[in-house]
């Protein structure tokens, strides 16, 4: 039956993927991504006593199911580190799965097969979903100069729904998904504020943030990202969404960069995002960026660009960064990282985020 369940669901995705495909050229090259409504398969009740992880799937996916057919979203965590010897996150992304391995040491830093089989075995048997539609990560902790690489080159993208705004995801060819789903709380507070407003977006990655704003009622968004994949990406969520990059441009430069150069033309925003990387190293950049070291350039500059009454979102996923707030002291500075986790994350140091607005004279 499990066999027969496997092969209906993979015809299924696939018939999906063709009869509702979308076109997006991106670098002269066309992509095919699933625009079918949103995925979200119902699963039994029920107990399985040789299984306490799979029980708590179950129970996770049921629990978070219900929230996310109310808000349009297909993509949640369902499992976050919860029992000790499963050291994973499983992410589900519109009928497919990303699991991260945590590993304990550098030494062994891939999941062992036993560990693989069983957690695809509960995948298959929870969603009827095969080996294939699984897309495992291995999580280490990394040296301080030690980047991430590109996995593969496969291009395999489909579109997830948050909050009822498209994505497009790749859960093949890099470390990261194009969407990250820590953020959607924070994506959601942000659009809140920017109904009417010039909103700037630094570190855009594939410009989340920017979209939610733009469809929340923003009048004008710019991107900033260093990286020609990303912006090419973001440029797509523009697309998916139907909002036109003339009121949304994207630009490839160097933050810090960006903003001397901004500054020297009297633009002015109401809303500036900054979520920038812990560490990072472009061969673009004449020096490494570090938030610890950078923080306080990067925002003193930032503020320079805001409107009066501007707000500033910032934010960071560095457990070790120590914001001296005593360096920014004709500000207001709220720290908002509790309002931004979300249901389905239970690490409340996943990261941290702040609402800064500079006080008037």
């Amino acid at each position: 039956m499990f066999y027969y369940c496997q092969i209906f669901l993979r015809s299924l995705l696939i018939f999906n993927s063709l009869s509702n495909a979308i076109f997006l050229k991106n670098r002269n090259e066309i992509i095919v991504m699933n625009e079918a409504a949103l995925y979200l398969p119902s699963i039994a009740d029920g107990e399985d006593k040789s299984s306490s992880f799979k029980n708590r799937l179950r129970k996770n996916y049921r629990h978070i199911r219900k929230w996310a057919k109310r808000t349009i979203t297909d993509c949640f965590r369902i499992y976050d580190r919860e029992i000790r010897h499963y050291p994973l996150a499983i992410d589900f992304y519109a009928g497919r799965f990303c699991v991260h391995y945590f590993s304990r040491t550098r030494e062994a830093p891939e999941p062992s097969a036993e560990l693989k089989e069983e957690v695809e075995q509960v995948l298959g048997s929870l969603f009827c979903v095969t080996p294939e539609l699984i897309y495992w990560r291995t999580r280490v902790r990394r040296q301080k100069m030690e980047q991430y690489e590109k996995k593969e080159s496969s291009k395999e993208y489909f579109i997830g729904h948050e909050y009822g705004v498209k994505f497009k995801i790749n859960l093949r060819d890099y470390l990261d998904t194009g969407l990250f789903l820590d953020h959607r709380e924070t994506r959601q507070i942000v659009a809140a504020a920017c109904p009417g407003k010039r909103v700037l977006n630094l570190f855009a990655y594939t410009c989340a943030f920017s979209v939610h704003a733009a469809r929340a009622g923003a009048t004008f968004t710019k991107s900033v990202d260093m990286s020609n994949t990303y912006t090419a990406w973001g440029a797509d969520n523009f697309e998916l969404n139907a909002l036109p990059l003339k009121k949304n441009p994207i630009i490839r430069e160097d933050c810090l960069k960006f903003l001397n150069q901004e500054s020297r033309t009297g633009t002015k925003y109401d809303i500036i995002i900054i979520d920038p990387p812990t560490i990072s190293r472009s061969k673009k950049m004449l020096e490494m960026f570090d938030i610890q070291i950078d923080y306080v350039e990067l925002l003193s500059k930032a503020i320079k660009l805001l409107c009066k009454k501007g707000i500033i979102f910032f934010s960071t996923n560095s457990r070790t960064f120590i914001f001296d707030k005593s360096l920014f002291s004709t500000c207001s500075i709220i720290d908002i990282s509790t309002k931004t986790l979300p249901l389905d994350f239970h690490d409340p140091k996943i990261h941290r985020c702040w609402k800064i607005i500079p006080l008037s004279p």
